[in-house]
């Protein structure tokens, strides 16, 4: 397993470390459920990992972030 640093996924979560753990366990049971995977990855490593990956590679984020950057669009235009 390949080790993540907090510092490269807290950014991704608004800074929250509850947040970044819900998101990563929210994504890891959706993996698990049969939802296809964002990145490429081996189907031998475990769901959260790949959750962790989806999320530090910005495949994955908050709603907060989602309407941030759906504001800067429409105000851009």
């Amino acid at each position: 397993m390949e080790y993540r640093s907090i510092e490269e996924l807290l950014p991704r979560s608004g800074w929250s470390v509850y947040r970044l753990v819900r998101m990563a366990a929210s994504r890891a049971l959706e993996l698990s459920e049969g939802k296809p995977c964002l990145i490429s990855k081996p189907t031998t490593d475990k769901v959260t990992t790949i959750a962790l990956e989806e999320i530090k590679q910005g495949k994955i984020e908050t709603r907060q972030t989602a309407e941030k950057r759906a504001d800067k669009k429409k105000s851009s235009l």
